[in-house]
């Protein structure tokens, strides 16, 4: 077990030097949350009068919704990075070693949550300095950034089983670009579950992005809802677990076909 967590964090200090080697792109990956929150916020602040958002500023809403959105279109990309690693023959290099075959995926998958984590952090920071309001506390933000970092493991994982599968870019672009919209807009990301129609509200339940809105606005409101907190952090666990188990499957099969 310690040689295979060992192995995991050397890994994940492998992708996390690129990381810190490219800081223009973590300044680029906050250009559209910034977006969202300032301009978009400002531009339908004075939607909360139609009732049902639990706060009287549309900020306070926004921000976990932005959060959340953040890490799932960070994420839904981590497949690309797998793909460069088989085009360059990275990957097939290390098949050569005695590295955990585990390893090989779940170091991306805690590197995209460390890097989810820093920058729903830096979200949540940038919503306090444009004037948002978090009364759940510290304890509130916290289950907030679990909840991000939960989801994006899972689209995370997914997108490196499908970049392992398709191995080729443009279907990776066009699955993406067709589930982000929809997955954010069928969830409570902009506008209350109450203000939503009912077929949508619906939809909204079994969508994992919604789950993670949910369990994040409820703990950063006044008066936690626990049992939404629990239901939905305990859904999106269980969905990440069986996603890094698919991706690890996923692995093994290519491994076997080079």
């Amino acid at each position: 077990m310690s040689t295979a967590v060992s192995q995991t964090w050397y890994m994940t200090q492998r992708q996390l030097m690129v990381f810190a080697r490219q800081p223009a792109f973590a300044i680029i990956t906050l250009i559209q949350p910034v977006i969202w929150l300032f301009l978009f916020g400002n531009l339908f602040k004075k939607v909360v009068e139609l009732g049902g958002f639990g706060t009287t500023s549309y900020l306070d809403y926004l921000v976990p919704g932005v959060v959340v959105m953040s890490a799932l279109s960070s994420n839904m990309w981590a497949g690309m990075g797998t793909l460069e690693e088989i085009q360059r023959g990275t990957l097939n290099r290390f098949l050569t070693t005695p590295v955990s075959r585990a390893a090989l995926m779940n170091g991306n998958v805690v590197n995209n949550g460390l890097v989810t984590a820093l920058q729903s952090a830096i979200i949540v920071l940038l919503g306090l300095l444009g004037g948002a309001d978090y009364p759940g506390g510290i304890g509130g933000i916290a289950i907030l950034i679990v909840a991000s970092v939960l989801l994006g493991t899972i689209f995370g994982a997914l997108s490196n089983a499908l970049g392992m599968l398709v191995q080729q870019r443009e279907s990776i672009i066009g699955i993406n670009t067709f589930l982000l919209l929809p997955l954010t807009f069928l969830s409570s990301a902009f506008m209350a579950p109450s203000q939503m129609p009912s077929w949508m509200r619906h939809i909204a339940d079994f969508n994992p992005l919604n789950w993670a809105m949910v369990a994040g606005r409820s703990a950063m409101s006044e008066h936690p809802d626990w049992a939404d907190v629990l239901s939905r952090g305990g859904a999106l666990l269980g969905l990440s677990v069986a996603a890094v188990w698919l991706s690890i499957r996923t692995f093994r099969s290519y491994q076997r076909s080079v």
